[in-house]
């Protein structure tokens, strides 16, 4: 690894104001040297974010992930013959109320291929560079990102996602930096805030994102007098 990951995060951090540490997640054939196992199980692809946010560093394997039969679809882990059934269950379960339509499932981005092994890390403790780097924080956070982002040419076509949060790492891969306002289960599993939302962003364009959050932020803390001095004098009283 050539970056300097941990200075990235300092500096992204500083800059942006982030209120959580962005994780590094990488798609690999086989598990990197040096690196420990997740042990235990899981509910959720999600809640391998929350472990790595919190400061550790893993990697699971393809059946660590089979307890979420639509985080497994999303990265293209098909479930043993025993529990394929779990993923027509789910789709039909939210169906039936209300939550999805079927027809929607088919448009949903997935891994191009399965991988052997997710590396899970906190960025600046990542041992191998990232595929790509979840940010999480309250959206006036996501938007200095997404600003930053514009202000270094990295803009993405790509809408905003929805549910599933978990699919938004594929269209990163696929697209450039995604927006994600999560679903009601990632916040269940990785217990962000109402208020938060996601950022997905290419391992290999962090770099370029960090060179604008400085000019970005004091862009913004500038435009906030101004429009707070505007605001104070447009709206007074009459004499």
């Amino acid at each position: 690894m050539s970056v300097n990951y941990r200075s990235l995060e300092e500096q992204l951090s500083s800059d942006l104001g982030l209120t959580r540490r962005p994780i590094a997640i990488a798609f690999r054939d086989a598990p990197p040297p040096g690196v420990s196992k997740f042990t235990g199980t899981a509910p959720s692809g999600c809640s391998f974010w929350r472990l790595a946010s919190e400061g550790r560093t893993f990697f699971t394997v393809p059946s660590d992930h089979y307890n979420c039969a639509i985080g497994s679809y999303t990265h293209n882990i098909p479930l043993p013959a025993e529990r394929a059934h779990e993923l027509e269950d789910t789709l039909s379960f939210m169906a039936s109320i209300g939550y999805v339509r079927m027809e929607e499932v088919p448009g949903i981005p997935v891994l191009p291929k399965t991988p052997g092994a997710v590396i899970y890390a906190p960025l600046a403790d990542t041992p191998v560079d990232p595929d790509v780097v979840m940010f999480s924080g309250p959206a006036a956070r996501i938007m200095l990102l997404q600003e930053a982002a514009i202000a270094a040419g990295l803009t993405s076509s790509v809408n905003t996602f929805g549910r599933p949060t978990c699919m938004a790492l594929p269209a990163s891969l696929a697209t450039g930096i995604v927006m994600s306002t999560g679903c009601v289960g990632n916040r269940v599993y990785t217990g962000v805030e109402e208020g938060e939302l996601y950022a997905a962003v290419p391992g290999k364009d962090v770099v370029k994102l960090a060179k604008s959050g400085a000019t970005v932020r004091s862009a913004n803390a500038t435009l906030e007098e101004y429009h707070t001095a505007r605001r104070q004098q447009l709206m007074m009283e009459p004499a």
